[in-house]
């Protein structure tokens, strides 16, 4: 491969075959391969529904749609994050405020929330940035206390999990460790049962919150050409999504079909075009069932990229914190102080290697149509990410062979 690309998606014969399946079926918008994706895709990631949607934008305008809402109301989120994410606050005609990311995840500061909130703030936003896991254990129970809603931009996320303390009754005895039980006459016996804090990993999605948003672009881990996902527990504000997705139409076209007789649909609200097509439904349900594969070809890169710079000059790595397991859609590298090269002229030198890369995360409020908006916090470390934050090639079929050319092309322009 003469130019190495920063992203490459995984489709095969599997995934043709699935859409010739769908556009031979006569069936190619919203129909039986979306609802079987839908099903498909939350019990993939614990949810207990999940509605469909033409892309990762569209799922995050739902969300806050769904959840009322708007006009008047404040959203805190971040401005580092593709524009989406500030954009589908504006939507819905709500404010959104910016707090800062923390250095090393790229990811909300939980210690910035509350000062943030006022009487008008009516959710929280949170991004898992690039997949890595923002620390939900800590903001939940913040926005619980404010009672805010909760929204997981989880867009680069799919696969991705989250460590989570639960008490839990644990039985203790001998048994449990897989010996003989003790004799019940003993005067050494313990306790069958006691409260210890015990951890359990649950895939994003589940969502902990109140809904979590998908995006299938194709530089995320599994790819419908586009498209979105928002999963949730509530039936009715799912009901609802899966309503407004289709100009809010009170019939959906397989409940039309499957009446048996002539009935006609209503519009009680203002909705939206954002439906899938069964076309990417079928080719969905085969990527899902790659995402495990791919996973384990994003974690394998990445830790050879962390094993490959750790330790290197002018160059600081992500953090996988403790309570997270990245799906590592990306993997970036941050340009420290000191380095000869700004980030333009590192990404310039690699391109000249034939190897691409992208920018790190942008910052909203940087750009012309945020200029209006007012800053009550300031974002300093978001900044010094978008200035010295690099993408790095990283995709399933990317070879070791590949893979060392970015390191030895990088490690040779920071000398």
């Amino acid at each position: 491969m003469k130019h190495i690309p920063v992203a490459r998606p995984t489709l095969g014969e599997e995934e043709a075959a699935a859409a010739r399946r769908a556009i031979l079926s006569g069936w190619v918008i919203q129909g039986p391969e979306v609802e079987a994706f839908e099903q498909e895709f939350a019990a993939a990631v614990g949810a207990a529904q999940a509605v469909a949607c033409s892309s990762g934008t569209a799922a995050l305008h739902l969300a806050l749609k769904a959840l009322n809402i708007g006009p008047g109301d404040e959203v805190i989120t971040v401005s580092h994050s593709f524009i989406a994410t500030a954009n589908a606050v504006r939507y819905v005609g709500a404010t959104p405020v910016f707090v800062d990311v923390e250095y090393l995840t790229g990811n909300i500061d939980p210690e910035l929330i509350a000062p943030a909130i006022t009487p008008r703030t009516k959710a929280l936003l949170v991004a898992h940035q690039l997949g890595m896991p923002c620390d939900l254990e800590r903001i939940l129970p913040l926005a619980r206390a404010h009672r805010l809603r909760v929204v997981e931009d989880a867009a680069c996320a799919t696969g991705s999990e989250i460590r989570f303390m639960a008490d839990q009754e644990k039985d203790c005895g001998q048994g449990d460790q897989g010996h003989s039980q003790q004799d019940p006459n003993s005067t050494n016996r313990k306790p069958k049962t006691e409260n210890r804090k015990l951890f359990q990993w649950e895939p994003i999605g589940r969502p902990r919150g109140d809904l979590a948003t998908f995006s299938f672009h194709p530089r995320k881990i599994i790819t419908t050409g586009d498209g979105g996902m928002v999963t949730g527990s509530d039936p009715d504000i799912m009901a609802r999504m899966a309503r407004l997705r289709t100009h809010a139409m009170s019939l959906s076209t397989q409940e039309r079909d499957r009446a048996g007789k002539v009935v006609f649909e209503q519009y009680p609200e203002v909705g939206f075009n954002y439906r899938l097509s069964d076309i990417q439904g079928a080719v969905g349900r085969e990527q899902l069932k790659r995402l495990p594969q791919l996973i384990a070809a994003h974690r394998r890169v990445a830790a050879r990229y962390r094993e490959a710079l750790t330790g290197r000059s002018f160059i600081d790595l992500p953090v996988e914190p403790p309570y997270a397991r990245s799906n590592w859609q990306s993997f970036w590298i941050i340009i420290s102080p000191g380095c000869p090269l700004d980030q333009a002229g590192v990404m310039q030198a690699l391109l000249a290697k034939g190897i691409h890369t992208r920018r790190g995360v942008m910052c909203a409020h940087r750009e012309p149509a945020y200029g209006d908006l007012p800053l009550p916090h300031p974002l300093p470390v978001s900044e010094v990410l978008q200035d010295r934050s690099i993408i790095l090639p990283l995709f399933p079929s990317m070879t070791d062979g590949q893979q060392d050319r970015v390191v030895s092309g990088l490690l040779d322009i920071l000398k």
